[in-house]
């Protein structure tokens, strides 16, 4: 068993077995004895181990993995060797025959160059990023900023906020694109000695004197570094609110897989329940659960790390390895969920109808009264809605409870009332549709002028949720008159498109039924339209004598009967008018 070394590379702590540590000594101290120049070896030294830190931290994977022989072989690879370089071949006769070759060129990677700046090194950054002379990228600025009323300015500032400065040797190297091994780094870093010896042997004191007096600092870089300072800040609040979305959504995630997920391994419960009612699929609800765990917590678990990474600048990476598996246990995620989809979609693809019709004893001159009502085995009172329960019947069965039910008043010039009874389901072919809709259980009964509609509807849970619903469309003879229970109210609030000639808030009063539309007998005065009012009269006469002889009459309806008669002929005119109806 080798033993390990901890060593302080540029700042950066790595473990790395002894024979590795000794090796990367010789080559370092092979690496000084190749300088050609004396002048600056420390600091050329100090970048060519701030290269070396880079390129083992790219290859190792976490903390706790030990740099070997195989990882520094690969890194020299990279930087070169200084026999290359006109050193004796005595000094690192141990070197690897792949070292010989030369080193692969780099690709150019976007810094602002602020040794050649004019504001923040923005332009002659993308000029060495794109191969072109700093002047022309200045120039395009310029018009581009002229030509979109300075929006430009915005994303120069961007630019200069979020492309990073060329301050390193290597990131020099980087900025042009040249291979970052030892050669490079030394030649990049006499050149810039060598610019600084020319700018002090010519330079002209006194200005230099003056310019220290007013201060180091241009007003372009405290802008830059106000700005840097703000969006540290934004980035850090960023990351905070990153991590605690992440944290809280991936609780909620675990808690729901073993909640949701344990409820199918343990057997029996009203969730599962509800969950075989709609699931058409036949899915493990554990299954389905591990699934959306999968595929919305990995995204979340990335947001977490991004978040971390934004808040801990040398946060290392979980490493390649647990990248790809993660990939792909979130594709394959999608994937078993888009069939999973596709599976309910298919059980849902086509609509089917179940219609009966059912005449009432209702001529016109008779009155109707329309109720819902409610079945104390499920609820006491009814109130349309779409959703469903799992309810016990009469033999402590499962069935499946809704309140799905729509009600259509219609006029009609047929002699008699009829009740239609629209049943409606999805299934996966029309005649699976149709059997489910055939299914539904629904009732009404009609008796003495009173027509009772069940507010709800159920089915077998064995035939699942498959969008059932019921519309009920009652067609009155026009001449009849209708009163409609407060409870009808949220089951005939329909769209103009249905025909609906009952109103809501009609409720409870004696409405007569015209061609379209209805007419109020009781409403307060002012209510009605005045020409209405009059071709109703002798309608409204009739109505009220006809309750008056079961009901008795109040002072207001013996006010009509004295001063209104009931003109025969009106009565006669609309019966023939029926029958003409009838014989077309």
């Amino acid at each position: 068993m080798k033993k390990t070394v901890n060593i302080n590379l540029a700042g950066t702590f790595f473990h790395i077995d002894e024979d590795a540590f000794a090796k990367l000594q010789r080559y370092l101290e092979a690496i000084k004895r190749s300088l050609s120049d004396p002048q600056g070896s420390d600091e050329i030294l100090r970048d060519i181990e701030a290269r070396i830190a880079e390129l083992f931290s790219e290859k190792i994977e976490n903390n706790s993995q030990v740099v070997s022989i195989k990882e520094l072989d690969e890194v020299i690879a990279v930087m070169g060797q200084p026999e290359d370089y006109m050193v004796d071949e005595e000094i690192f006769d141990d070197v690897p025959p792949v070292s010989k070759k030369r080193s692969r060129p780099s690709y150019k990677q976007l810094f602002r160059d602020i040794d050649n700046k004019f504001i923040a090194g923005v332009s002659s950054g993308l000029g060495h990023y794109l191969g072109i002379d700093a002047i022309w990228v200045r120039l395009l600025w310029v018009l581009l900023t002229v030509f979109s009323s300075g929006i430009f300015i915005v994303v120069y500032i961007l630019f200069w906020i979020l492309v990073p400065a060329a301050e390193s040797t290597s990131d020099k190297l980087k900025m042009t694109g040249e291979p970052v091994n030892i050669s490079n780094i030394e030649k990049k870093f006499k050149e810039g000695y060598e610019a600084v010896a020319d700018k002090v042997k010519n330079a002209d004191y006194d200005k230099y004197g003056e310019k220290v007096k007013k201060g180091g600092t241009s007003f372009f870089d405290a802008l830059g570094n106000i700005l840097l300072a703000i969006l540290n800040i934004f980035v850090k609040f960023f990351g905070i609110i990153l991590i605690i979305t992440a944290l809280s959504t991936l609780v909620g995630l675990i808690v729901g897989l073993f909640t949701l997920g344990s409820v199918d391994i343990w057997g029996h419960g009203e969730l599962i329940d509800y969950f075989t009612a709609v699931d058409t699929s036949n899915t493990p609800i554990w299954l389905l659960s591990l699934l959306l765990l999968l595929a919305i917590g990995i995204p979340f678990f990335v947001l977490l790390i991004l978040g971390l990474k934004l808040l801990i600048s040398n946060l290392k990476s979980i490493g390649t390895t647990a990248k790809v598996v993660l990939l792909i246990l979130w594709v394959a995620s999608l994937v078993g969920l888009g069939i999973i989809g596709v599976r309910q979609a298919t059980k849902q693809a086509y609509n089917g109808d179940f219609i009966t019709e059912n005449v009432l004893q209702v001529v016109p001159g008779d009155t109707l009264a329309v109720a819902m009502r409610a079945n104390d085995q499920y609820s006491y009172s009814v109130y349309r809605n779409g959703g469903i329960r799992i309810e016990q019947d009469a033999n402590n069965e499962k069935v499946i409870y809704s309140n799905d039910i729509r009600l259509v008043v219609r006029s009609t010039t047929d002699p008699t009332a009829k009740l239609v009874v629209e049943k409606h389901a999805d299934g996966s072919s029309y005649n699976d549709a149709k059997a489910r809709a055939q299914a539904i259980d629904y009732n009404y009964s009609f008796d003495n002028g009173t027509l009772l509609l069940d507010g709800y509807f159920t089915t077998d849970f064995e035939n699942k949720y498959q969008d059932q619903e019921v519309d009920l469309i009652l067609y009155l003879p026009e001449g009849t008159v209708l009163i409609a229970d407060d409870n009808t109210y949220s089951f005939h609030r329909n769209y103009s498109s249905w025909r609906d000639i009952l109103n809501n808030g009609d409720e409870g009063h004696y409405l007569l039924i015209q061609k379209n539309k209805t007419l109020c007998l009781d409403c307060p005065e002012g209510e009605t339209n005045a020409q209405e009012s009059r071709e109703a009269e002798g309608w409204e006469q009739e109505v009220i004598e006809s309750l008056d002889d079961d009901d008795g009459m109040s002072s207001s309806e013996e006010t009509i009967v004295e001063t209104e008669t009931v003109p025969t002929e009106t009565e006669e005119t609309v019966i023939v008018t029926d029958s003409t109806q009838i014989d077309n």
